[in-house]
């Protein structure tokens, strides 16, 4: 476990990451108003809307400002790793919400950390936790899959893996691609699963849009879909429709090796057919008891 001791940060400065609003400028921290005014650095993925917000609060920023986008944050890691060594606190802000999550961050609090600087944050905002509260489906437990995978069979793969998911799922969707993603995810998981569409979070035409996937994927097909997206998709209750269970998954299993398939073979091809992890499957299998001359 590596940590930060007292005496190791004494002499150096801290990596700050701070919550900014996803829409509404009120919904900024005073701890946030704070340092946007005090920090040394400010790097921001877009350097043109952290100033526009610190206008909207009333802050002068005194201290320098620098692009901290995706495409930049590898090389701009190395120069304010350096700035904190040298003492100075190094403000890390998206256009909106959390750095790290979906957004530039990770790659400077990891460098931070293997280096035994101090990191600190700034809660605030955060899309994924607005639009789980905002869906009205159950969401004691939950996951984020960050955005949604751009190609239809990736798409397709990843939606598989939820079919049985028990848990809430949250995720990123660009509004050129929500129609066809909701469409798929009807294919898959299915007409009748209960999801929400968040459009605008906190922004003067806010919509929450809450039913089952087959009238989303209808409303975003008719629809010109603008602005940034949050899906949540309900967790599976209770037996998955339609689902194999493992036993007849083997028994599938059985009966290819039996016309002459190796069970390798046999197993690939059955999850392929099913979207079952093949590595599960294989191992079902040959944990089974050997079928009877009967069987």
């Amino acid at each position: 476990m590596r940590g930060v001791r007292d005496g190791d940060a004494a002499d150096a400065g801290r990596l700050l990451l701070a919550a900014t609003p996803l829409g509404d400028p009120g919904d900024a921290s005073t701890r946030l108003v704070a340092a946007l005014g005090t920090a040394d650095v400010i790097a921001a993925e877009d350097t043109r809307r952290v100033r526009r917000l610190a206008s909207a609060l009333g802050v002068t920023i005194q201290g320098r400002v620098v692009s901290h986008y995706d495409a930049v944050e590898a090389a701009r890691a190395p120069v304010l790793l350096d700035a904190v060594r040298d003492g100075q606190t190094v403000l890390v802000v998206t256009d909106a919400g959390m750095p790290a999550v979906s957004d530039p961050g990770f790659r400077l609090v990891s460098a931070c950390v293997a280096a035994g600087l101090p990191v600190s944050c700034l809660p605030g905002p955060s899309a994924v936790t607005t639009a789980l509260v905002l869906s009205g489906l159950p969401c004691e437990r939950f996951c984020f899959d960050g955005f949604a995978p751009r190609r239809d069979g990736e798409r397709r793969r990843w939606l598989a893996g939820l079919v049985a998911e028990p848990r809430a799922v949250v995720f990123f969707e660009s509004p050129r691609r929500l129609a066809a993603t909701l469409a798929v995810a009807v294919e898959v998981l299915g007409a009748e699963r209960p999801a929400a569409v968040c459009r605008e979070l906190t922004k003067t035409y806010e919509q929450v849009l809450r039913g089952p996937l087959g009238e989303l994927a209808g409303w975003a097909a008719d629809t010109e879909v603008r602005g940034e997206i949050t899906v949540v998709l309900a967790g599976q209750v209770g037996p998955v429709p339609g689902a194999a269970s493992m036993d007849e998954l083997v028994a599938r299993v059985r009966q290819r090796v039996a016309d002459g398939e190796r069970l390798k073979d046999a197993v690939s091809a059955v999850a392929a057919d099913t979207e079952f992890p093949k590595r599960e499957l294989y191992a079902a299998a040959v944990a089974a008891p050997a079928a009877s001359p009967h069987d």
